[in-house]
Parts: structure tokens; C-alpha cells; sequence
């Protein structure tokens, strides 16, 4: 068991795994910011699936080489060879039948996804009696087997991955161009076919790079889900790739780490029985688990944080509809809870919440048991409240032409959303008006 997270830099047994599957995060990470914003995430588990004849392929031809287990470089540059030139043939196949054939680009990527991935499998099921030990390497593609990486995988995904980077740094401006807007950049002169040659070069090559650690199956999930978790942290396309970049390599470590020691405590726990978690499926699930929280916890994009934006937008609306109330009936009125909740949808235990929290915001008093009346504080807001309410009843109708009796519901809605700015710039427009489309009083800006 591994004494400090440190030594799996350094180990010699494990720095080849931890290393090397970082590498294929990182590579996946950035290419697959690429697939995510041009809406082709399922180009990567096409192409992942598409390689997988081409393994074997390397794999047939390392065993008419006669190369045996110690020419291990020898057997990894030949499968990925195979496995490189298979994927481009597949990237072409869905080319033809989407441009050429006029086929829908889902049904071609699933047809060459099942077809290819179909032929590797009757492929490896005469290796496996022909090529019995170079077909136990060819697994290590089709299911992922980091743990066998070695300093020599060190170095071969390293140059790849550098590859990637580089060419994504080169080519920075022409990608940005080509997957915002692809119009403008052939108006521009951007030779348009080269990026896109480009991009499907880079991903065949992280495809190349991953499928020895995650595996075939595996693939499109490393390609997905950094680029899908850093979404939920920025608009910008740089931060994008920088975080996604980050979230890889943290998939990448963690995965090997949780790997060793879940298996060390399963192992210890359990003496009977050897209980294993693969690095290859450990990987992805951290890497997924980085992207369930992203889209959980962001601030700004995540689930939980918007549900919040919600809830406090409806608890504010509550708050002032129930002030506004208060305001039609006149100055040093007074409302029981029964007649407020009259006109409420909230259930009485929040609605009595809403009450509690507007006498101590000092908006509104109360009278008696169950009776609230505005403070001079709250009578000018809820003032405010109506004055957004029927100017914005007057830009409908008399600036956008609406019907009268159509503009109420509108108002409705926008009364809690108008800023400041945005009222100064209405009553510019409509010349300070004083009555509503209903001959109703305007409350004036300068009372309130």
C-alpha cells in the first residue's frame, strides 16, 4: 500500500499507470471541449469503437512478424497504427454516408459505430486460437488495462498529448472561428476543410492515446464529461479547455489512486476472495463523478443553484404581492392572515414565514392577533412595486400596441424584474405618464 499520494509520480510500478492515464485525460479533456461545442459528442464513441478492428488488425500483423511479449514497443506502435488507420477509414465511412448518400448523421455514426466494432469482434475470435498472447494485449484495448502502462507508454502518450496541446495553441483563432461561427470563417478565407481535418486528426488521436488505458467501450465517456463539467464554470472558450485540462488530469490520478487503494482495502477486508477496481473504470467514474457535481453545485449553471435562484425569486415575488395588497387598500390599513391568504397559493406555514420576515425587514406591522398593516417604509415600496407594475402596462400599450385588457399578466411577471435602469429608461420613453391603460393613478418616481 502506497505511504503518500506522492509516490505514485515516482514509484516505479506505478508511476507508468498513474502518468500515462493522465496524459490520455488530458488529451481526451481538450479534444473533447472541441466534440462538446460543435455538438459531435458521439463522434468520439464512434471512433473509439471504430478502432477496435484495426487493434486486432496490429495485433494479426505483430504475429506474422513472429514479435514476441519482450518487443512490447514494437506490438503498442503496430496496434496503434492499426488502430489509427481503422478509425479514419470509419471517420471516412460516416463521411460518405452523411455527405454522399444523404444519410442522417445519427443513423451513419450508429451504423459504423456497430459495423466496425461488429468486425473487430469476428477478427479477435479467431486471434484469440491464432495469437493466444498478443491477443490478451489486444483486451487491454477493448476493456482498458492502465495498470500494465509502463515508462515506455510514458513517453509515447506524453509526445502524443504534447501533439494535441500544441496543435490546439497553433490553431487557436481558425478553432474558435470554425465552431462559433463557421459562416464567417469561410467569408474570412479560413480553409474550413483543413480545420475540420484538424479536429477529426486530433481526435482520432486521443482515441489512440485512450484506449489502452479506459478501453473501446469506455472512451467517449473520458471525451464528455471534463468538457461537460467545465461548462458549468465558464462562458469562455480558453477557461473551457484550461478546466477541462485540469479535470482530466485530476480524473487521471485520482483514478489510479482510487484504483490501488480500493483494492488494497477490499483485498485486506475480504482474504478469502481477490476483489479488484479496474483503473481503467475508476477513471471514468471520477471523471463522472467531477461532472454530476459540476452540474449539481456550479455557481451560476448548477442544478442546485438555480433551484435556489427559484425558490428565492417566488419567495420575493410572495413578499411583494402580498405588500402590494396591503398598498391598493390604502395608507394605515390593515389585512388579517385570513384575507392574505385568501389571495396566496403559498401554504399557511410559509405564508406566515413571509409575514415574520416582512415585519423584520420593518415593511409591514402587526396589528392585533392575527392582523398586518404597512409601515411607512413598506407603503413606499409597495408603491414602488405598482408603479413598475403600471408603467410597464402603459409600454405595452401604448408603445408596443398591446390590447389593455392583455397586458395585466405581463406586468405581472416583469414588476419584480425591473431594475432601476431599466425603469429610468421607461420613463424617459413614455414621458413620465400618470395614468395606466385601466385609468389608474401612477404612483410618481420622485414619492418613492
Amino acid at each position: 500500500m502506497p505511504e503518500s499520494p506522492f509516490l505514485f509520480f515516482f514509484d516505479p510500478i506505478l508511476r507508468g499507470p498513474t502518468l500515462g492515464s493522465m496524459m490520455m485525460c488530458l488529451a481526451a479533456s481538450l479534444v473533447g471541449v472541441l466534440m462538446f461545442l460543435r455538438k459531435q459528442s458521439l463522434v468520439g464513441e464512434v471512433l473509439s469503437h471504430a478502432a477496435y478492428p484495426g487493434v486486432i488488425f496490429g495485433v494479426i500483423v505483430a504475429g506474422l512478424l513472429a514479435l514476441d511479449d519482450n518487443m512490447e514497443l514494437n506490438i503498442t506502435l503496430l496496434i496503434m497504427c492499426g488502430a489509427s488507420l481503422s478509425a479514419l477509414i470509419g471517420l471516412w465511412t460516416v463521411h460518405l454516408l452523411e455527405f454522399k448518400l444523404k444519410i442522417r448523421a445519427d443513423s451513419a455514426l450508429c451504423f459504423v459505430l456497430s459495423t466496425f466494432f461488429g468486425i473487430g469482434v469476428v477478427l479477435a475470435s479467431d486471434v484469440q486460437f491464432s495469437y493466444t498472447s498478443l491477443y490478451r494485449q489486444a483486451q487491454a484495448y477493448l476493456y482498458g488495462q492502465a495498470a500494465t502502462m509502463t515508462d515506455i507508454h510514458i513517453a509515447l502518450y506524453g509526445i502524443l498529448s504534447l501533439i494535441v496541446v500544441v496543435t490546439i495553441i497553433l490553431f487557436d483563432k481558425e478553432l474558435q472561428t470554425i465552431i462559433f461561427a463557421p459562416d464567417y470563417a469561410k467569408s474570412l478565407g479560413i480553409n474550413v476543410n483543413f480545420i475540420n481535418a484538424i479536429i477529426f486528426f486530433l481526435t482520432v488521436l486521443a482515441v489512440i492515446i485512450g484506449i489502452r488505458s479506459v478501453g473501446v467501450i469506455l472512451m467517449s465517456a473520458m471525451f464528455i464529461a471534463p468538457a461537460v463539467a467545465a461548462r458549468q464554470y465558464t462562458n469562455r472558450f480558453h477557461m473551457m479547455l484550461i478546466l477541462a485540462a485540469f479535470f482530466g488530469l485530476l480524473s487521471g490520478y485520482f483514478g489510479n489512486y482510487l484504483s490501488v487503494l480500493g483494492t488494497y482495502q477490499l483485498s485486506s477486508s475480504n482474504m478469502m476472495t481477490r476483489l479488484i477496481l479496474p483503473t481503467g473504470p475508476m477513471i471514468v467514474i471520477v471523471a463522472s463523478a467531477i461532472c454530476i457535481l459540476s452540474l449539481l453545485f456550479a455557481p451560476e449553471r448548477g442544478l442546485l443553484y438555480r433551484i435556489f435562484r427559484i425558490v428565492k425569486f417566488r419567495y420575493q415575488c410572495a413578499r411583494e404581492n402580498i405588500m402590494k395588497s396591503l398598498w391598493k387598500l390604502g395608507q394605515n390599513q390593515t389585512l388579517s392572515f385570513a384575507q392574505i391568504a385568501q389571495y396566496q397559493s403559498a401554504s399557511q406555514l410559509y405564508l406566515k414565514y413571509i409575514l415574520l420576515t416582512l415585519v423584520y425587514s420593518g415593511w409591514l406591522v402587526k396589528m392585533g392577533a392575527d392582523s398586518y398593516q404597512l409601515t411607512s417604509d413598506g407603503f413606499l415600496r409597495a408603491a414602488r412595486i405598482v408603479r413598475l407594475h403600471r408603467l410597464w402596462e402603459v409600454y405595452l400599450a401604448d408603445y408596443l400596441g398591446a390590447g389593455a385588457d392583455h397586458v395585466h399578466h405581463n406586468a405581472e411577471e416583469m414588476e419584480h424584474i425591473i431594475t432601476p435602469e431599466l425603469e429610468n429608461e421607461l420613463t424617459l420613453l413614455l414621458k413620465d405618464p400618470q395614468i395606466d391603460p385601466h385609468q389608474q393613478w401612477i404612483p410618481p418616481k420622485d414619492g418613492i
